[in-house]
């Protein structure tokens, strides 16, 4: 049976990994490569705040090759369409005709980047959508995803959950009207370890500071000096 190939956008967070974890677990289709865009200026990921380094290291952990989109910052509308619309066309050119996106419930967000993708040939799936993030969060944790917070929106959270991980203590202390995926923007996450990982991805978390309205954790890399200063 020829498998469909599927290229799938990768925030570095829990929901892109989960989505991964699904489409893995279908056996007519066959997930080729990530995608993820980069804030040029920072090399980090858009809104997650993640690192570059820490970027390319996970899609090994996950054993995917990852492809990414540099965007101007600041970046504007028409900059970000014709970025993408090349983009699109490459994907096209490799013979790719589908593409995934981690996206819950958010019908707007959904809407959105079916236009974006209307015309090229490419359909997009959705293979967590319309769960129910009260039982997908525990869902993701039953099954040993991990995962840390790496930006959050203070307006809604308490800044010390910056950095903390995605587990039962963070869903109890989730004020009430905050979604336990942060679907509506509450959060993002970095994911370090799961189903989806054929390893996991050795993390550190350093320091914690305010900008543009949201607060970013730095999640940093584990090196073999820092493991062996742990053990001593």
């Amino acid at each position: 049976m020829t498998k469909t190939k599927v290229l799938l956008s990768w925030s570095s967070g829990k929901d892109s990994a989960w989505a991964l974890h699904r489409l893995r677990q279908d056996p007519a289709i066959e997930v080729v490569g990530l995608f993820t865009t980069l804030n040029q200026a920072f090399e980090r990921v858009a809104m997650h705040g993640v690192r570059k380094q820490l970027l390319v290291q996970q899609a090994e952990c996950v054993g995917l090759p990852l492809l990414t989109i540099d965007l101007p910052w600041p970046c504007s509308n028409e900059d970000y369409g014709r970025i993408m619309t090349g983009f699109i066309a490459e994907v096209v050119a490799k013979g790719i005709r589908h593409m995934a996106f981690g996206d819950l419930f958010l019908e707007d967000v959904r809407a959105y980047r079916e236009r974006q993708l209307e015309g090229t040939g490419i359909t997009a799936l959705f293979p967590l959508w319309g769960s129910d993030t009260r039982l997908l969060a525990r869902e993701m944790m039953t099954a040993g995803l991990k995962a840390r917070i790496s930006t959050l929106d203070p307006k809604k959270l308490e800044m010390s959950l910056g950095g903390h991980d995605f587990d039962e203590a963070l869903l109890a202390a989730l004020p009430e009207g905050v979604d336990p995926c942060g679907e509506n923007g509450e959060f993002h996450t970095l994911a370090y370890d799961g189903p989806m990982f054929m390893l996991p991805l050795a993390i550190k978390t350093g320091e914690t500071v305010v900008r543009d309205g949201f607060v970013f954790t730095d999640l940093l890399p584990v090196d073999a000096v820092d493991e062996m200063s742990d053990k001593s």
